[in-house]
């Protein structure tokens, strides 16, 4: 893939992913033209853009090379589809999770562009198998899962349909490098994909823990932020593991594993997260951050802003 003559991405959906897309992919040099069917949301989402990317480059935060400016100068709104698939060379779908207008707005794009145009969706949830069932050429369709925010978290998975070709996974991969992310491949397609399922395991002791009265809401969250996630943030669990035992991971497994086989035969079923008893711990985090709309905006701005600057710590290291 030589982005000198490839150098057109269509970004359709203009929500909150499909912005951060436009900003990344345009943040790499790249012509974005940003595709909404609903009239005015595609142009209202460039002038958020652009607002946002003003913010970045006075925080010293914008990211690739080129200038605000310039990077706003490759962005386009656009409200029919063909014309904003005119010329592209990859797709990255970002509408809302439901399969049925997936699977139909992939019908629809394929009928409107070449054979070699990379078809890419952002879903966190649906297999690839079950979104592209409609598509004719399979070969050339992955998702591409981004971890929200993506401008300011790098990480994108990049899960094959079991017909995705090799070439395919490859160019993807390039692309998401080149313009800054971080992407991991799957090497085939799996509920959830890897980081929600490793999501899900914090997720589930966290509950079962706070459940049972063992720990508050607050201090489990303590437990990742000053705790786990201090590591997390730098090497991933199995490299931490390989570095606390003399002799790496092999090692840590004979001193450890046995006591590791206890602790997981003693967890728990599946939380019911919908059960009477569950409201107990929605109520004790509303009471730490209440759920409207002041305060969960306050502290969405405030975890954007350390993550803007946990990027900043890991680039400059």
């Amino acid at each position: 893939m030589s982005a000198a003559n490839m150098k057109i991405i269509t970004v359709v959906g203009s929500g909150l992913i499909g912005r951060s897309w436009a900003m990344v992919f345009a943040s790499g040099g790249y012509n974005v033209k940003l595709y909404d069917n609903q009239p005015g949301l595609a142009l209202n989402a460039l002038n958020e853009i652009k607002k946002q990317m003003m913010e970045l480059q006075e925080a010293g935060m914008l990211r690739g090379q080129l200038s605000a400016t310039q990077q706003l100068a490759l962005l386009s709104s656009h409200e029919d589809l063909q014309q904003a698939l005119q010329g592209a060379f990859f797709v990255q779908e970002c509408v809302f999770e439901n399969l049925e207008v997936k699977q139909k707005l992939f019908r629809d794009v394929e009928r409107l562009v070449g054979q070699d145009v990379i078809l890419s969706s952002s879903t966190s949830c649906l297999v690839p198998s079950a979104v592209f069932s409609s598509v004719q050429n399979q070969s050339r369709c992955l998702v591409s899962h981004p971890v929200n925010p993506p401008y300011d978290v790098k990480l994108v998975e990049l899960v094959p349909h079991p017909d995705t070709a090799a070439a395919v996974m490859d160019n993807a991969h390039i692309l998401m490098t080149e313009v800054g992310q971080v992407p991991v491949r799957l090497r085939k397609e799996i509920d959830g994909f890897a980081l929600n399922r490793v999501q899900a395991a914090i997720i589930a002791e966290s509950w079962r823990l706070v459940q049972d009265g063992i720990i508050s809401v607050q201090d489990i969250d303590l437990v990742m932020s000053e705790g786990l996630g201090m590591r997390y943030a730098f090497i991933g669990p199995m490299e931490t593991i390989h570095l606390n035992a003399p002799e790496g991971l092999g090692d840590y497994m004979k001193r450890y594993g046995e006591g590791i086989q206890r602790l997981l035969r003693s967890f728990g079923p599946v939380p019911d997260f919908f059960a009477e008893d569950a409201e107990t711990v929605v109520s004790e985090m509303c009471k730490l951050i209440p759920n409207d709309e002041r305060h969960l905006s306050a502290r969405r701005k405030r975890r954007d802003r350390f993550l803007m600057g946990l990027a900043r710590l890991k680039k400059d290291h």
